[in-house]
């Protein structure tokens, strides 16, 4: 986007705001007959072709016959009457109604004078029964923060100084490239000390998180949801505003200076989206005008028995237009480098978590969801088209085939999907007792049998520190040292295997109590030499990772990846090689599972020379040991493991060894 030449004004506080209108209430303009639809928007919103109805439905500040007022447009096919109500007019009900379309395309619009910027507004709806809902609006950029629900007439200008970032963000953000995402609930990253009930806003946070992750090495974000959602310990994921920012947390300019700031500093930002369900609240969009509009009327359908919430209708074109603008929307608005979209497996199957007799077989009778899957091949088409440097990636769980493939050959066009399979299997072996893993080796080597089948993130993730799982430091077994050192390996297990990364806040520093979303991170851990350590070893993955190509120039190809030995089970020890374009650029990876050092262990290697530790996880600096391989070790011709050359090294107790090639 280029930069905007326009004057950047203070935007008014939506708790003061009455724009000079305080002495004119109730005198205002009567609502006039303005369109901001041609006849080709209404056939593309009806047909669900129509991809930007963000700037169409909502609230827009335009100007009428030189004079400023907003334009409202909401789409309520079965309303019996609709008005703006707000501070505006009294919250009267009656005085600026809004007129249906002649088109029979369900869209409600006006043009109200002397209405701008900061004013607070709802939808007075009139059902067909006669029902007065007082509704929110889903196109509204802002909104009120809670418990209070009305929405506010704002715009999404901002004066971007992040054109360098997007135009090398292609770079960035390709498959090819080292992605290691930290992952962050921007409500509880941090709080203020003074007042640790207040959330810090946007901004804020952009003064500590920035510098943070840019000196930690992650190369992305992944910001958990930003769009407004009233009940907090849904954690985002129960949204009734789709097009709004989290109020809490500040306005639409102060989210684009935190993703500015990042892309100023090199990172990209991927964002949580869900298409999957949306709550019940009476002011959002469940039941809109009376009817089942963005849902579908039968609960066998359109009732979410996980979470309580409604499924929305994917074979309602409205409905589809509505889900894919709004995906296109924190791209285009908000510069977001990809979205993270949340809860694919409970819309590709129609029977998830559902009974025998609790779900409606599609068409041809089987479990799939048809218009749900024609929908994220969809919405993925129009991301890439429109924005061909972002990502999509799917949290989806089960097998259905091809999430991360292209949709001409039959998959959902996802750039990338999360390795739920990895994540359940590892975490389940580090658990394990040391002494018991020598029976539970497959569990880790499992994965590989499937890794290239999709273009896999490894996640560990927000998911796997609530509900009683405890923290990722907390899983590990064994004393204090045996934690920290098992949760070292695991770390360097995840880095060198393929896949790109994902990592939850607190984690890089071993959070020993499991994450709460009413409070801060335990940042006072890092006052202790342990939890030092752990950050100083994440710091120096993330390093390795993007300065090693063999850790990521075949991250989603066999090519990238050979077993080198996995049948040393007594000792607990796996040994595998990451593979470069360039042979030199090899490494090989060696896991010590065990808290018992090995000395003098034989490693076969195909090439003879000088080999060198680039990493250990013992290393003290990481509160490790300090069992490291200080010297080059040179490759003997002896035949080991299949290949021709071997060394001998020392393999650090619960640690990992990284060794390449030594420069000539």
């Amino acid at each position: 986007m280029a930069k905007s030449t326009k004057k950047k004004t203070e935007l008014p506080s939506p708790i003061s705001v009455d724009n000079g209108l305080a002495a004119k209430r109730h005198q205002l303009g009567p609502v006039e007959a303005v369109s901001r639809f041609t006849d080709f928007d209404i056939h593309l919103f009806r047909q669900g072709k129509h991809f930007k109805l963000y700037e169409k439905l909502g609230a827009h500040v335009i100007e009428h016959q030189g004079v400023i007022g907003t334009y409202f447009a909401v789409w309520a096919p079965n309303a019996r009457f609709i008005s703006v109500i707000g501070n505006f007019n009294g919250w009267n009900k009656e005085t600026h109604a809004l007129t249906a379309r002649w088109d029979s395309s369900g869209i409600w619009e006006g043009w109200i004078p002397d209405v701008g910027v900061g004013e607070v507004y709802k939808f007075l709806v009139v059902t067909a029964e006669g029902e007065h809902l007082e509704k929110s609006d889903p196109f509204a950029f802002w909104c009120e923060v809670g418990p209070r629900t009305a929405s506010i007439v704002f715009d999404t200008w901002y004066e971007w100084t992040d054109t360098q970032w997007m135009q090398d963000r292609k770079e960035k953000n390709k498959l090819n490239a080292p992605i290691s995402v930290y992952e962050v609930h921007l409500g509880s990253w941090q709080r203020d000390p003074s007042d640790p009930d207040r959330h810090i806003t946007f901004k804020e946070i952009a003064e500590s998180l920035v510098p943070y992750v840019k000196e930690m090495g992650f190369t992305h974000v992944e910001l958990m949801p930003v769009m407004e959602h009233p009940y907090a310990p849904s954690w985002g994921y129960q949204i009734t505003g789709y097009f709004s920012v989290a109020s809490r947390l500040g306005t639409p300019q102060e989210l684009m200076y935190l993703i500015n700031a990042l892309h100023e500093a090199g990172i990209g930002v991927y964002v949580d989206w869900v298409p999957s369900h949306f709550p019940g609240d009476i002011h959002g969009l469940y039941r809109f005008d009376g009817t089942a509009l963005y849902e579908h009327d039968d609960p066998k359908k359109g009732y979410h028995p996980d979470w309580k919430s409604y499924i929305f209708n994917y074979g309602r074109n409205e409905v589809r237009s509505f889900l894919i603008s709004n995906a296109l929307f924190w791209l285009d608005r908000y510069h977001t480098d990809g979205l993270r979209v949340d809860a694919v497996a409970s819309m590709l199957y129609l029977d998830y978590s559902r009974k025998h007799g609790e779900w409606i077989p599609n068409e041809f009778g089987g479990r799939e969801n048809l218009e749900a899957i024609s929908l994220l091949r969809e919405m993925n088409i129009a991301a890439y088209s429109a924005f061909p440097d972002i990502q999509t990636i799917a949290e989806e769980s089960t097998a259905f085939p091809g999430v991360s493939r292209p949709v001409f050959v039959g998959g959902l066009g996802f750039g990338m999907k999360w390795m739920m399979g990895w994540m359940n299997d590892t975490l389940k072996y580090f658990e394990k007792d040391t002494s018991f893993r020598k029976w539970h080796q497959d569990m880790l080597t499992f994965s590989l049998v499937y890794s290239f089948s999709e273009n896999f993130m490894l996640p560990l993730s927000h998911d796997e520190v609530v509900y009683g799982k405890k923290s990722m430091l907390s899983k590990m077994p064994g004393d204090e040292w045996q934690k920290f050192a098992n949760l070292r390996v695991l770390y360097t297990y995840m880095f060198t295997h393929p896949g790109t990364k994902l990592m939850f806040m607190g984690s890089e520093f071993g959070q020993t109590s499991e994450w709460n979303f009413q409070q801060s991170l335990d940042w006072h851990l890092l006052e202790l030499a342990p939890h030092q350590g752990m950050q100083a070893c994440v710091k120096a993955l993330n390093h390795l990772y993007r300065t090693e190509p063999a850790m990521y120039e075949f991250t989603f190809s066999s090519e990238g990846f050979e077993w080198i030995d996995t049948q040393d089970r007594e000792n607990s020890v796996l040994i595998y090689s990451r593979k470069s374009r360039d042979y030199k650029q090899n490494i090989v990876v060696i896991l010590n599972l065990t808290p018992v050092p090995r000395q003098g262990y034989r490693v076969g290697v195909l090439s003879e020379g000088e080999w060198v530790e680039i990493f250990n996880s013992d290393s003290e600096e990481f509160y490790g040991s300090g069992q490291i391989n200080t010297q080059p070790v040179t490759a003997e011709k002896e035949n080991w493991h299949g290949r021709a050359y071997s060394l001998r090294l020392d393999l650090p107790p619960l640690g990992a060894t990284v060794l390449k090639l030594k420069k000539e």
